[in-house]
């Protein structure tokens, strides 16, 4: 039932930017700590950028000032807007909803993964 869809990824050069959809189904966005990962090849998959019920946001220290994520409740969708992207950004990215109500279940949800390569 609850379903996440990443979009927007694609082949970029390096310098340039994306944005990433994340849109969610069968749950109620604001109820969520809804998260961006990527996981590069031989890599282990990596905390990007979150954003909390209350708003707040964290982003890790390797994209800070390049990396924002959002989210527009009414839309059930969170993004991430990518900036001055680098070769070393190549990833696949995925959505990541962890529940922040006591009441619901204690589990979290991944999407399927969008990829985003960086290459000139």
């Amino acid at each position: 039932q609850v379903q996440l869809v990443e979009s927007g990824g694609g082949l970029v050069q390096p310098g340039g930017s994306l944005r990433l959809s994340c849109a969610a189904s069968g749950m109620i966005l604001d109820f969520y700590v809804m998260g961006w990962y990527r996981q590069a090849p031989g890599k282990q998959r990596e905390l990007v950028a979150n954003i909390r019920s209350d708003g707040s946001t964290n982003v890790v220290d390797s994209v800070k000032g390049r990396f924002t994520i959002s989210r527009v409740n009414a839309l059930n969708t969170v993004y991430l807007q990518m900036s001055s992207l680098k070769p070393e950004d190549t990833a696949v990215y995925y959505c990541n909803a962890d529940p922040d109500r006591s009441w619901l279940p204690r589990r979290d949800y991944w999407g399927q993964g969008t990829q985003v390569t960086v290459s000139s």
